[in-house]
C-alpha cells in the first residue's frame, strides 16, 4: 500500500468536507471535555477525601442549659462529668485509638462562632451559655470513631457524638453525582460524535464514488479503499481530542490552581502535574472511538 498516495486521499476528503470535518472536531471536543471534566472531578474528590478523612474529628458534645433529653436534664455539664469524659479519652481503653485532642469551653465556641457566622443577625441573639462546650478529639485511624461513639453516647453530661466524616460523605456523594452527571452528559456527546464522524465518512465516500468505482476496477482491496476513509475521522477526533486534552489541563491551570488555590485555601487540590495523565485518556478514546465509526461507515456504504 503506497503511503503517499492513501495521505493524498485523506487531505482531498478533509478539504472536501472542510465545514463537516470542522463539526467533527467541535463535538468530539466538547464531548472529551466533559470526559477530561469528569476525569478531574474523580481525581479532586479522591484528592479531597484523602485530605479531609485524615483531619476528621469526632466532635464529643457536651449538654447545656437548654437541652432535654435522657442524659441531659436542662442544666449545663458540670465540672465532675466534663471531668469524667476527659478521664475516659485518658484512659487505657481509649488512648490507643486517640491521636490527640482538646476542650472547648462556652467562651471560646462563641468566639469561634462569632469569626463563622460575622455580620449575621444570628451572633446578636446568641450567647456563650447556647454554645455546646465541646472535646474535638483526632483519631490515630479516623475510621474507628465507632469506639468513641460507643463510649460516650447515652452517658451523663454528654449531648451527642459526632462524627465529620459524616458529614464529609454526604458532601462527597453530592460531589459524586455532579461528577456522574457529567460522565452522562459526555456519554451523550460522544455518541452524537460517533454519528457525526459516521455520516462524514459516508458522505466522503459518496463524493469519492466515481474514484471508487474506477479503484475497484483496477483490483484495489477493500483495506485500501477504505484506510483513507478510516483515517480521516480518526484525524478529525484527534484534533478534537487534543484540543480536549488542552481545554483540561487548562481548566487546572487557571480555574483550579490559579483561582480556587488562593480564593478557597481550606482544603487540598489536584496539581497541574496530575491533570496531565487526563490528555492521553482523551486522546485515545477519541482514536478508538473514532475507528470504529469510521471503520463501520464506510464498511457498511462500501456494501450497497
Amino acid at each position: 500500500m503506497r503511503v503517499g498516495l492513501v495521505l493524498g486521499e485523506v487531505w482531498n476528503g478533509l478539504r472536501r468536507n472542510m465545514s463537516v470535518v470542522i463539526s467533527v472536531i467541535l463535538v468530539t471536543f466538547v464531548s472529551l471535555t466533559f470526559v477530561g471534566a469528569a476525569i478531574l472531578m474523580q481525581m479532586q474528590i479522591q484528592q479531597m477525601k484523602t485530605f479531609w478523612y485524615d483531619r476528621a474529628q469526632v466532635a464529643v458534645y457536651l449538654c447545656t442549659s437548654f437541652d432535654q433529653s435522657a442524659t441531659c436534664a436542662g442544666a449545663d455539664a458540670g465540672e465532675e462529668e466534663i471531668q469524667a469524659v476527659e478521664d475516659a479519652l485518658n484512659s487505657d481503653t481509649l488512648k490507643p485509638y486517640i491521636d490527640d485532642y482538646f476542650f472547648v469551653d462556652h467562651e471560646e465556641a462563641y468566639e469561634e462562632f462569632t469569626r463563622q457566622f460575622e455580620g449575621n443577625p444570628i451572633v446578636d441573639i446568641t450567647r456563650p451559655e447556647q454554645l455546646n462546650q465541646t472535646f474535638w478529639i483526632k483519631l490515630e485511624d479516623p475510621s474507628r470513631s465507632d469506639v468513641i461513639q460507643e463510649t460516650f453516647s447515652g452517658i451523663p453530661g454528654v449531648q451527642s457524638v459526632s462524627d465529620q466524616r459524616t458529614l464529609l460523605d454526604r458532601i462527597f456523594l453530592y460531589l459524586g453525582v455532579a461528577s456522574y452527571t457529567a460522565i452522562a452528559i459526555a456519554g451523550l456527546m460522544l455518541v452524537a460524535a460517533m454519528l457525526l464522524i459516521s455520516t462524514t465518512i459516508r458522505l466522503s465516500a459518496y463524493s469519492r464514488r466515481r474514484e471508487i468505482g474506477i479503484m475497484r476496477l483496477v483490483g484495489a482491496s477493500n483495506r485500501f479503499i477504505q484506510t483513507p476513509f478510516i483515517l480521516e475521522g480518526i484525524i478529525a477526533a484527534l484534533i478534537g481530542a487534543v484540543l480536549a486534552g488542552a481545554a483540561s489541563v487548562a481548566m487546572v491551570k487557571f480555574f483550579v490552581q490559579g483561582f480556587l488555590v488562593t480564593e478557597v485555601p481550606f482544603t487540598s487540590y489536584i496539581t497541574v502535574e496530575q491533570s496531565l495523565l487526563v490528555p492521553p485518556v482523551l486522546i485515545l478514546v477519541g482514536v478508538i472511538l473514532s475507528s470504529i465509526a469510521a471503520k463501520i461507515a464506510i464498511t457498511r456504504y462500501l456494501r450497497v
